[in-house]
């Protein structure tokens, strides 16, 4: 199988274990190939040939709770081990903690990879790739793809078990600490912190962080790690997932509820009162942080948020990009800026991946958390909750998703002919306006007939899909809006447009 049909975006995943539905593609031997692809990828691109061939590569390797976690990892010991690189076996680890595997001098690892496929359900797995520099980008998994079957010299390496928790919650702490200006050693004594983990590989942040500061985690549920994920998709962007959190949190008086998923480089909160805070709200939320620290800087953000946030954001002073989805375009438009010396401290997609730039450019959710921790002592001395530092963000009173499954051969072609066409459409439609600030698919004001809001219509990153986020202010002219675009979309043979037909026949 050709490695290439494994790539998503910025890393590899894949089906790890066959089903009823599905037959496995990232099987021990593909992960095997990905590994003599990493390494040529080291050697060639990262100019570490040297080094690996005296036997002093280190590449560290953690997982989450997958089924199939330790079958994959073997594979990669066997193939490291197997060609002069000194392997560390994290066990259980979180994304963000394989990263800091190549920062922590006591660790030094040259690269790290961790063993994941997010939120997706148990029969998936992935591999997500860093150096000391940062996560890898498209271009790498493409050349890593295209190197694994070329010839390597081979030679005994070795293989270390340790873990890497305990001091990445260590660092942790001591940043909350910093950020509270404080050196008491239990900053958070007398707050209820609930942390719902979904089972997946973030239990440790209860005991080894919050605890560690003080807080009484009472109530805290789903720590222990399962990879069958048997109570609810570990997802801050899943509605289910924050109901079970919301939940804890009122149920159990506590002060602050915490999720993550399952790699924990995604994170949302429930505060006191039950209000959740993701998506737009968490971007509100830490933008409110934010411009506090760095007046009148920039935030990026994927396309797909809401028009209040942009009007929140800079009614403090501060400036929205709104960028193309995936949490490497959004990350890499703030390095970008940053370059430019545009002052942009944040990157957040409305997903909960969120980087910060005093934090490496790196998606951490665990340090998402740690900056609201930060403000905690503070809100209850003012008597606020965190959810009343965003009382004047403006919620839409409607927003819905539809995809349209793209039939078409090829399929980049007809869903960006389709994102054409759909521009002309609106120029001769009353009540709908291109907005210019965009850099995805194409988004349009609507007002008159259709109420007032937008709509985004975009490619999907990874799947043959066209994306219809629709949004209003007005309830009910959402149906106004759809009924005007079926009109459009209904000569687009290759489309299927099921979904679009289900939702206008309720």
């Amino acid at each position: 199988m050709d490695l290439k049909a494994l790539q998503n975006g910025s890393d590899f995943r894949g089906i790890a274990v066959d089903t009823e539905e599905y037959k496995a593609n990232l099987t021990a031997e593909q992960v095997r190939k990905i590994g003599v692809g990493m390494i040529h990828w080291l050697r060639d691109q990262k100019h570490l040939a040297e080094k690996q061939e005296a036997g002093q590569l280190r590449i560290g390797i953690g997982h989450d709770s997958r089924i199939t976690a330790d079958s994959l990892k073997q594979a990669l010991i066997d193939c490291f081990s197997a060609h002069q690189i000194h392997v560390m076996d994290f066990g259980l680890a979180t994304t963000p903690a394989m990263f800091m595997a190549t920062q922590f001098p006591q660790y030094d690892c040259d690269a790290a990879i961790m063993i994941t496929a997010s939120h997706l359900p148990y029969y998936f797995n992935g591999l997500k790739l860093f150096t000391k520099i940062g996560g890898a980008e498209k271009e790498d998994i493409a050349y890593i793809a295209a190197e694994s079957d070329a010839p390597l010299a081979e030679g005994p390496g070795s293989v270390e078990k340790t873990e890497i928790l305990t001091a990445y919650a260590a660092d942790m702490v001591e940043k909350i600490r910093q950020g509270m200006k404080t050196t008491e050693a239990a900053p958070l004594k007398g707050f209820q912190i609930v942390v719902d983990a979904g089972n997946g590989a973030g239990g440790f942040f209860a005991e080894k962080v919050l605890a560690a500061l003080g807080a009484d985690t009472t109530g805290s549920q789903f720590l222990e790690p399962d990879g069958t994920f048997p109570n609810h998709i570990p997802n801050p962007d899943n509605k289910e997932a924050m109901e079970s959190i919301r939940q804890a949190v009122l149920t159990n008086q506590a002060d602050l509820g915490v999720i993550f998923d399952t790699d924990v480089d995604r994170s949302a909160v429930v505060d006191r009162t039950g209000e959740v805070i993701n998506r737009n709200n968490l971007i509100a939320v830490l933008a409110t942080i934010v411009l506090e620290e760095y007046p009148g800087s920039s935030i990026v953000t994927n396309s797909p948020t809401s028009s209040h946030l942009k009007a929140f954001i800079e009614e403090k002073g501060g400036q929205q990009v709104r960028y193309i989805s995936g949490y490497r375009n959004v990350i890499n438009k703030m390095i970008d800026l940053n370059k430019e010396g545009i002052e942009t401290p944040l990157a957040i997609e409305t997903s909960g991946h969120a980087a910060f730039k005093e934090n490496y450019d790196l998606d951490d959710g665990a340090y998402v958390i740690a900056k609201l921790l930060m403000l905690l002592p503070r809100l209850r001395e003012e008597g606020r909750s965190l959810g009343e530092l965003i009382a004047d963000l403006q919620q839409p009173a409607e927003t819905q998703e539809i995809r349209f499954k793209i039939l078409a051969e090829n399929v980049r072609a007809y869903g960006e002919q389709v994102i054409q066409d759909i521009a002309a459409f609106v120029d001769k439609t009353e009540g709908m306006a291109i907005d210019p600030e965009n850099h995805e698919g194409v988004r349009v004001d609507v007002s008159g007939t259709y109420g007032s809001g937008w709509f985004l219509l975009r490619m999907s990153l990874h799947e043959p899909l066209l994306v219809l986020q629709v949004e209003n202010d007005v309830e009910g002219k959402n149906r106004f809006v759809f009924e005007r675009l079926k009109t459009f979309f209904q000569s687009y043979e290759e489309l299927d447009q099921t979904s679009l037909i289900q939702l206008l026949s309720n």
